[in-house]
């Protein structure tokens, strides 16, 4: 039988807590990515990344966490600077992790991709899935698609980030969504 060994793209730890364990109870061999480039400013994507080697070490799995490259997202995503939340800055913002994602996957012998994002309550667990599938077979592999967040996913995420004392932010993580911190930015997104 061939082996799965599959790679998590994870947006963030807490969102992680539920993914990353139930890929693993389900049999794949999951390492961890996260990808970080879209995070500003550098402290938070420090907190963010030390909350991802910490979840990487309870479930006993290495995470990979590319260079720190938020120069090369912010050119990427400029022109969608003044897009409201959950606009088209979004929706490339997904396609540029989860393809970064992809590709390390198949430079490293990976098999399946799956990604932590559709664990959130704001985000598009339609649009993310098929952005995902078309970046997991440009990059010739299996696409797992899930939607997290059903079964009380969210909650349990937030539950078991809380039990391991996991840092949670209050905004998405881009400089863009940092000006809605006060605004519609509950919790996280």
């Amino acid at each position: 039988m061939k082996e799965k060994k599959l790679l998590l793209h994870i947006c963030c730890a807490p969102d992680a807590t539920v993914p990353w364990p139930e890929l693993i109870s389900e049999g794949f061999e999951t390492v961890g990515f996260f990808y970080g480039g879209n995070i500003h400013p550098a402290d938070e994507y420090e907190k963010r990344a030390d909350a991802v080697r910490t979840l990487s070490r309870e479930v006993g799995m290495p995470a990979v966490l590319p260079k720190y490259e938020p120069d090369k997202w912010l050119e990427a995503t400029y022109a969608y600077k003044d897009e409201p939340e959950r606009g088209r800055r979004c929706e490339l913002c997904f396609a540029l992790q989860l393809e970064d994602a992809a590709e390390y996957a198949a430079n490293h012998g990976f098999t399946h991709l799956s990604t932590t994002l559709t664990i959130s309550p704001h985000k598009d667990p339609v649009l993310i899935n098929s952005i995902g599938e078309g970046a997991a077979k440009k990059q010739g592999l299996v696409w797992v698609e899930k939607i997290w967040r059903r079964n009380d996913g969210f909650k349990r995420s937030v539950d078991e980030s809380r039990r391991l004392g996991l840092y949670r932010q209050n905004y998405c993580g881009c400089v863009y969504s940092i000006r809605n911190e006060q605004g519609d930015n509950d919790e996280r997104k």
